[in-house]
């Protein structure tokens, strides 16, 4: 028997061997967190001193495999062996093995988060091409939360890919149709963007980033434009609470943005995951079903 076909045959083999797969992919994931905004940040210095024409600043080579991950604080270089998701933080003891600075808990929480997360989609959807695209999908909104968490930033180099990814995979109706997909992408995007103009016109601030459109238009050309009420309404319920909840308990300043990012990302995985059940419940509530 071939592994393809074990795979094929045993869904807690598959649903297990995902769930690796997670927590390797989400060690990676935390190099894509980290690194992706500062290569982004160097990009934009360059072109800023290109055209005030000034040199730029000769800088060491960063790339999302160059150079070595090593710690912070002492720059001794990460070996493989303490580089396995989740055990080699708990086997260090939260600490770097040279010097002894503490490695943020983030780290293996992500690497867990994804292996989770992964472990879901792979029991949710089986095995099978679905289930590819549900994990790339998963994998670049866990990307997206942690960055605009860090940073109030949704990278095109992960948005717009993603967007084309989700009506690549509706080529083959793998989630939906093309026509409900590229409906979707097209409404996702409006939709947010007509809010934003309206909430701008309204008090002059911006109350979003366009990256934020972004997003919901990747989600509506992965999971079709009817998946899109269901996604605003959940990302907007748990964002208000949250800032609520940040104003009244840890006295967040009003005027300090909170990225919609995470909320976008969250709901869309729901939506992935539960999407039909909840859109059959919301028909049913509203009399339309």
């Amino acid at each position: 028997m071939s592994v393809i076909e074990l795979l094929q045959s045993s869904d807690p083999i598959f649903v297990s061997m995902t769930i690796v797969l997670g927590l390797l992919v989400g060690s990676f994931l935390n190099v894509v967190i980290y690194r992706l905004p500062l290569m982004m940040e160097r990009d934009w210095r360059s072109q800023c001193n290109e055209l005030n024409g000034r040199d730029s600043a000769v800088l060491p080579t960063l790339t999302l495999s160059k150079p070595r991950s090593a710690c912070p604080q002492c720059q001794h270089a990460i070996s493989a062996l303490e580089n396995i998701p989740v055990l080699s933080y708990l086997f260090l003891g939260g600490k770097c093995r040279a010097c002894k600075t503490p490695i943020s808990i983030r780290y293996p929480l992500v690497e867990a988060l994804t292996g989770l997360l992964s472990g879901i989609v792979a029991y949710h959807f089986g095995f099978g091409w679905p289930c590819v695209g549900a994990l790339l999908l998963t994998w670049s909104l866990v990307t997206l939360t942690f960055i605009d968490v860090d940073h109030q930033l949704l990278p095109d180099s992960i948005t717009l890919p993603l967007l084309w990814l989700g009506i690549s995979f509706n080529l083959f109706e793998q989630f939906t149709t093309l026509e409900t997909s590229v409906i979707g992408a097209l409404a996702g995007y409006l939709s947010l963007w007509i809010v934003y103009q309206l909430f701008k016109v309204t008090t002059g601030k911006e109350g979003m980033g366009y990256g934020d459109f972004k997003l919901l238009a990747a989600l509506g050309a992965w999971l079709g434009w009817s998946s899109l009420p269901a996604i605003i309404l959940l990302s907007s319920l748990v964002g208000a609470v949250v800032g609520i909840s940040l104003v009244l308990i840890r006295r967040h300043e009003r005027d300090i943005p909170i990225p919609f990012g995470p909320y976008l990302a969250l709901a869309g995985w729901i939506a992935l995951i539960w999407g039909d059940p909840i859109q059959m419940a919301y028909l049913n509530w509203a009399g339309l079903a």
